[in-house]
């Protein structure tokens, strides 16, 4: 199974955009969504988000296609501190073409190591996508 993998590159104008992303100075929610373009096989930039709640997020995704989605999310722990983690989602929805699973799974690991990502989640379904979800999995993260 492994030979058929295909692992996708990352599109250079994303990888520099990404950056930037990850030391942005704004306080609110910002998304951006990436998908692979299967011809060239690029992930490359699909939409950005400011101020959008994970919830709506959730909505901004396609139900049958995988996303990778990078999060900067605006969290105010138990204690009160504030702190703007920034969350790697693969969003695989139940259903989608086996090719394209294959594909963005292939390519995932290495988009993590290139934005230098740590906190990695995955969803299987768009409507998991929520405030109480992130949370819960932030909280491991203390």
């Amino acid at each position: 199974m492994s030979d058929t993998l295909v692992v996708c590159g990352v599109d250079e104008d994303l990888v520099a955009k990404l950056k930037a992303f990850r030391f942005r100075k704004e306080t609110n929610n910002a998304a951006i969504i990436m998908k692979i373009d299967k011809e060239k096989q690029l992930v490359i930039l699909e939409e950005e988000y400011e101020d959008i709640s994970p919830d709506d997020l959730g909505g901004e995704l396609p139900e049958r296609q995988p996303r990778f989605i990078v999060y900067s999310y605006k969290y105010v722990h138990d204690d009160g501190r504030v702190s703007y983690p920034l969350c790697f989602i693969f969003s695989s929805p139940v259903g989608c073409k086996p090719e394209l699973q294959m594909m963005y799974a292939g390519s995932k690991l290495q988009l993590v190591q290139t934005v230098k990502m740590s906190k990695v989640f995955e969803i299987r379904n768009t409507e998991d996508l929520t405030e109480e979800w992130l949370k819960e999995k932030l909280g491991f993260f203390g």
